[in-house]
């Protein structure tokens, strides 16, 4: 059975799987025990399963274990808490699953552009899908981080 290795969270890991194109959100999910990566469409368009892939928001419901291996994944139960916190503060999550990939998104862009404007946040977050309609509230909280 072949064997991957990665990093999770700062963490190495070694997944053996006979499918190497399994995609990562099981991995981290049934194996790993790291559910804050939801299962939303299965298809990489909604977002709810955004990781982080060597600091860059990646879909894992479609990216195959062989692609990360050798590679550096972050989730959210990993991320320091300024993020979350804002969130929380600008009460921008309703039934919450959409939050997690929201959060992860927002955590690249903010890594790469730590003053971003408002369309940027809008523009970064645009594939991350929100049922409930909390855009305002989410686009309030990354903005929150930003400018702190």
């Amino acid at each position: 059975m072949p064997t991957y290795r990665f990093r999770v969270n700062g963490n190495a890991a070694t997944v053996d799987s006979w499918d190497p194109d399994q995609p990562l959100l099981y991995v981290l999910r049934n194996t790993l025990g790291l559910h804050s990566a939801k299962f939303g469409c299965g298809l990489g368009q909604c977002g709810a399963c955004t990781v982080l892939l060597d600091g860059q928001a990646v879909r894992s419901c479609v990216l195959p274990i062989r692609q990360a291996a050798s590679h550096a994944v972050t989730t959210l139960e990993a991320l320091p808490a300024r993020i979350p916190d804002a969130f929380i503060a600008e009460q921008a999550a309703q039934c919450g699953y959409c939050t997690a990939g929201m959060v992860m998104g927002a955590a690249a862009l903010l890594s790469q552009t730590p003053h971003p404007s408002l369309d940027q946040v809008k523009q970064s977050l645009a594939g991350n899908l929100c049922r409930c309609g909390t855009h305002t509230r989410i686009l309030n909280a990354v903005m929150r981080v930003a400018k702190a």
